[in-house]
């Protein structure tokens, strides 16, 4: 597929008339799915697209579209002129774009990981040997993602990477389930059985009856999953440079007034170990990491080309929302195993959801306990916990109020497949939180 978008990119270029500049953004994959339910298949099936996204530039006007790529050479190079004219035609009508910037120096580039992923029919029938006489429902997704670019000028980057998703849950009853996820670039089944281990362990303690958790301050466990839900909260708008010089950054406080985080937190865009391509899709190379927080202290920012250009800085080829792709936390010093034991008396918190902002200036956050969530005391998982909602500032759950982060992190990916397969992922140790605000 390199050398067919190659040869492409190699075609707009023949087509362009005076003073025309173009981009092109190549995204593909050749997936397989197969959804669980039961513990056996209830669907199985395979994807195969690539999508091609054309920008025509002539002096600061600009214009973008999209099409899909049928892998035919005659039919894709007639979409291709048929869009070029289209794109035209808009141009004449638009104004000049004051905050256009895209890369002009020539940065070529070619990075391909190592494809050490199983034959999907092995994983599966792997999933479903383990899973028997479990109610394990969810989807797995497994394959080759490709992002391309390619300009006027010469310059030509791809990427091809091979991950796994499984994002499962073991499903009790009513709205009762124990939710994980494993995911990477190598399949390891002792780590998939260690997982499916835990998730039947804490399956047997949320048959127990349920606690009722009074509103009041808990020592509390975020798990990853759950602590990357305040992490997405944060990629919304916290990171990037737009946001702070229109003081809608939820971390304005650590930006204007001085606020820290706790000296363990060291946050950064982790671009060489994370999913996401090295460049971008206005032609950047992404730096191998930019760091955001520094030992609690807030450090760099997230900049797309436009920002760069508005704020009169340099570009590290964020994407115009200027969120984190490949988000990073340090690891901490606990064990994962001593976690009930920190806790003494508290809650351990495996998921959370339908997360917003009560108070964004404050970086404070509500949202719900979701799936299996257990009382802990004397150090010991006692029981299930009902729904609970809280409101608490991220600046306080990773300052004052951290007592420490898990030595053991998880690779979490993305299992959004809108349109395409996702390259966001984060990789997070859990948190013991002290104080930590349930209001109902």
């Amino acid at each position: 597929m390199q050398q067919y978008f190659y040869d492409l990119a190699d075609f707009v270029g023949v087509q362009l008339q005076s003073g025309e500049i173009y981009t092109t953004y190549l995204t593909g994959e050749n997936s397989d799915f197969c959804r669980f339910s039961a513990g056996k298949v209830r669907q199985a099936g395979g994807v195969k697209q690539y999508s091609l996204s054309l920008r025509l530039i002539n002096g600061q006007r600009h214009a973008q579209g999209s099409l899909s790529l049928s892998s035919h050479k005659d039919s894709d190079r007639q979409q291709i002129k048929d869009l070029l004219g289209i794109l035209r035609e808009q141009l004449a009508e638009l104004p000049e774009d004051p905050y256009l910037l895209y890369a002009t120096d020539v940065q070529s580039s070619e990075a391909r990981r190592q494809n050490l992923l199983p034959d999907s029919r092995e994983v599966v029938a792997n999933i479903i040997e383990r899973a028997s006489g479990l109610d394990l429902v969810g989807i797995y997704a497994a394959g080759s993602i490709y992002r391309g670019f390619a300009n006027s000028l010469g310059q030509r980057n791809w990427y091809e990477s091979y991950p796994f998703n499984l994002d499962w849950s073991l499903y009790l009853q009513g709205d009762k389930a124990v939710k994980t996820s494993y995911a990477g670039f190598v399949w390891e089944d002792g780590a998939f059985a260690q997982k499916l281990a835990d998730a039947k362990a804490q399956l047997a303690v949320l048959n127990l009856p349920p606690r009722t958790i009074k509103p009041g301050q808990y020592t509390v466990y975020l798990a990853p999953p759950a602590l990357a839900e305040v992490t997405d909260m944060l990629s919304w708008n916290a990171f990037g440079l737009k946001a702070h010089r229109t003081k809608q950054t939820s971390l304005l406080k650590m930006v204007e007034a001085g606020v820290s985080m706790n000296s363990a937190v060291t946050m950064r865009e982790n671009t060489a170990e994370g999913l996401a391509p090295d460049f971008s899709d206005s032609g950047y190379r992404r730096p191998a990491q930019v760091n955001l927080i520094t030992n609690g202290h807030y450090q760099d920012s997230l900049v797309s080309p436009r920002s760069a250009k508005e704020y009169g800085v340099a570009t590290n080829a964020a994407g115009d929302g200027e969120s984190p792709q490949s988000l990073e936390l340090a690891a901490g010093t606990i064990e994962r195993s001593d976690v009930p034991q920190i806790l003494g008396e508290g809650l351990y918190i495996n998921n959370l959801w339908y997360l917003n902002y009560s108070d964004q200036s404050a970086c404070r956050m509500t949202g719900l306990t979701r799936f299996a969530s257990f009382w802990v005391e004397n150090g010991e998982i006692k029981q299930p916990v009902n729904v609970m909602r809280f409101d608490e500032s991220a600046l306080r759950m990773l300052g004052d109020k951290l007592v420490g982060l898990t030595k053991e992190r998880d690779m979490i990916m993305s299992a959004h497949t809108y349109e395409r397969r996702s390259v966001n992922s984060a990789h997070l140790p859990g948190a013991v939180i002290k104080d930590f605000s349930f209001t109902l």
